[in-house]
């Protein structure tokens, strides 16, 4: 209820105080992330809306305290403990292992974070119907898809004999995922290489392995860290005229040959309409994690070009977006 509306209906009590209420503190937001802040800017900018749509505008209904660990995952422990002692009325955790930096940070505030892989095989909830604790979240489903990126990306570049997979070793779902990736090379005929990038030095130091171990070709995994690098990642691709394919739409944007995977500002604005909810008194015990179910894949045809490659008509027509 807002004062106007609060003093009309008190008639001649009207001159009961209400400075107490009108200066009520606003809700803190405190935003968790593994990542950096300037790469993310697109996807916070979703959560925002996310959240409008709840009724929370940030500096006037809500207020929002970022803590970014900038790829240094061992600093989210203690980044989670200031939000904590901030008294953040919900933490919004952003990837696994910012997710389970607050639920070791705190049992009772509320926590709705962001996952890529299996929620309930990562610890952080007992079901995906009813997560019973104080966690909940959405879950972007982007390592159910590693499979599916190896057989696309055998249908851009079928000569290459030997594929690479580019992970972050640091992410509890690059194992689970990197097993799947295998599965599927094996069942095509084709060799797997794995190789970490959990840094920026070890992104080039990957490249130039998978390089000498003559890879035709080289699969990006699904990672918020992996992601802030994208234009790292494809400039190291265009040197070395290697195909790849990746997780999201904003590395084929930035010069990537393909990507397929989930609609990732989608995902963030439901990660702020779960937040909205759970700051208007739904528990997140009882709000089942979200499955995202908004995929795409994109082309960029002018890679494609400068590869050499033909890119066969029925992949042309599975495409969300084709880059020209």
């Amino acid at each position: 209820m807002r004062r106007r509306e609060f003093t009309a209906g008190l008639g001649a009590a009207a001159a009961w105080p209400v400075v107490g209420r009108a200066q009520q503190p606003m809700p803190v937001i405190g935003f968790l992330s593994s990542t950096s802040a300037a790469p993310y800017k697109t996807f916070v900018d979703a959560f925002s809306a996310g959240l409008a749509a709840k009724g929370y505008v940030k500096g006037k209904t809500v207020a929002i305290e970022y803590r970014w660990a900038d790829g240094q995952y061992e600093r989210l422990g203690g980044l989670a403990d200031e939000l904590v002692r901030l008294r953040a009325g919900v933490i919004v955790a952003i990837s696994p292992p910012a997710a389970q930096a607050a639920k070791a940070a705190t049992s009772s505030i509320p926590i709705v974070f962001s996952t890529s892989g299996d929620p309930v095989a990562l610890g952080l909830v007992s079901s995906l119907n009813r997560p019973g604790s104080n966690l909940t979240g959405v879950n972007f489903m982007l390592f159910a898809m590693a499979a599916k990126r190896i057989d696309l990306l055998t249908k851009l570049a079928p000569k290459a004999g030997i594929i690479g997979l580019l992970v972050n070793p640091n992410n509890p779902s690059s194992a689970p995922s990197s097993a799947d990736a295998q599965a599927a090379a094996q069942a095509l005929g084709k060799t797997l290489i794995v190789a970490n990038a959990g840094t920026e030095n070890e992104i080039d130091t990957s490249f130039a392995h998978l390089v000498r171990q003559n890879v035709g070709a080289i699969s990006v995994e699904a990672d918020p860290y992996l992601l802030t690098r994208r234009v790292q990642i494809a400039a190291l691709a265009a040197k070395h005229s290697l195909p790849v394919i990746y997780p999201h739409r904003e590395n084929a944007e930035v010069g990537g040959l393909a990507s397929y995977g989930t609609d990732l500002a989608d995902a963030y604005r439901q990660i702020g309409v779960y937040t909205g909810r759970v700051l208007n008194g739904e528990q997140p015990a009882s709000l089942p994690v979200m499955q995202v179910t908004k995929f795409e894949m994109v082309i960029n045809m002018r890679t494609a070009k400068t590869l050499g490659l033909v890119v066969p008509p029925d992949v042309i027509s599975l495409a969300d977006e084709v880059i020209e």
